[in-house]
């Protein structure tokens, strides 16, 4: 039950999810049917890398047992190794066989699984995970994804897969097929087209190693779960060495610079709009958080097609999914290496 805290996100209707994606001959693209579902299953199996939606974004998955697919993700996306992995379960029972669960763990996992929210757990001895996935650590990030065709795979998998966002490091996540093969598509084996993902936001990853600690803010309010345990979160400043995902200071970036909180556009720049403001691309002109959250990397994508190299963005109330939204932008902005 997730007494009554759960979000009703925005989605599509199949016939307006279906984009047409262009790749070459080494991705196979797999629908979202049972038999694809069990060709991806297949591929997951014998150690390949296989994208997948979500309901936050679309994940690269790969058997989180297999050290050589594991160490196939970080190659992929160009990715940090010191930067931990989600790994995304068909459900909580399995959960309990990797981590140990606290009252407050229980109490987070029974009120938004499934759902966009990652739990970062102590990890229990000899569950076959590998060591890139927790980047040594003796924690793991673990969420049950709500989204049928996530479901769908990891039922017919029938275990533990490592899959962060399915695209190169630091860059936009993505929430269409077209995202993912836009950037990976020489690099990854399989790519299962469920569409647009609903939340567009990345989960809220909450630390209950000790007392419950926000990691990083998206899909689910803080608000909603501090509400759900009866007190606030704490917050963890981003670390040298990451417990979580989402946590390095400059991440989600598009390939032109970002000026935040513009009220209007300087000259060369292109507008990011939210609310009533009149721009080329608006998050949400009338102003709904929920929207924007699901248009964000959808607009960041677009703002690259349109080889915008400078970006305004406008203010976003920093509230709800706001919060998450505004996390995002920082980090978007932040300054690149």
């Amino acid at each position: 039950m997730h007494l009554g805290t759960r979000l009703n996100y925005p989605t599509l209707a199949p016939q307006q999810q279906k984009r047409h994606v262009m790749t070459d001959s080494t991705l196979s693209i797999m629908q979202p049917d049972p038999a694809g579902l069990m060709d991806a299953a297949k591929l997951l199996q014998a150690g390949k890398l296989v994208a997948f939606p979500t309901e936050t974004v679309y994940g690269l998955g790969a058997d989180a047992r297999d050290d050589t697919a594991v160490a196939g993700i970080y190659a992929a996306k160009g990715r940090p190794s010191f930067n931990p992995l989600i790994v995304h379960l068909a459900d909580q029972e399995m959960g309990e066989t990797l981590c140990a669960f606290n009252d407050d763990a229980q109490r987070l996992a029974s009120a938004f699984w499934p759902g966009a929210l990652t739990l970062v757990l102590p990890l229990k001895p000899d569950t076959g995970i590998s060591r890139l996935v927790t980047a040594g650590l003796q924690t793991l990030a673990i969420r049950v994804p709500d989204h049928p065709v996530a479901q769908g795979l990891l039922t017919a998998f029938g275990g533990p897969v490592a899959a962060p966002s399915a695209n190169p490091s630091g860059r936009v996540s993505p929430t269409t097929a077209a995202h993912v093969a836009a950037g990976l598509e020489n690099k990854i084996d399989g790519l299962v087209d469920g569409g647009a993902c609903g939340v567009g936001l990345e989960s809220t990853i909450v630390s209950c190693v000790g007392a419950p600690t926000l990691l990083r803010a998206g899909g689910i309010p803080a608000e909603a779960i501090a509400a759900c345990l009866n007190r606030p979160l704490a917050t963890a400043a981003d670390p040298a060495t990451p417990m979580a995902p989402g946590q390095l200071a400059s991440h989600y970036a598009p390939n032109g610079t970002i000026r935040l909180n513009a009220h209007t556009a300087e000259k060369g720049e292109v507008m990011l709009g939210f609310g009533p403001v009149d721009a080329p691309l608006n998050l949400s002109p009338s102003g709904d958080l929920t929207e924007a959250a699901a248009r964000l990397f959808d607009c960041l994508h677009q703002l690259d097609a349109m080889a915008a190299t400078r970006i305004a963005v406008s203010p976003i109330p920093n509230h709800g999914l706001g919060v998450a939204i505004n996390d995002r932008l920082r980090r978007a902005a932040a300054p690149r290496d």
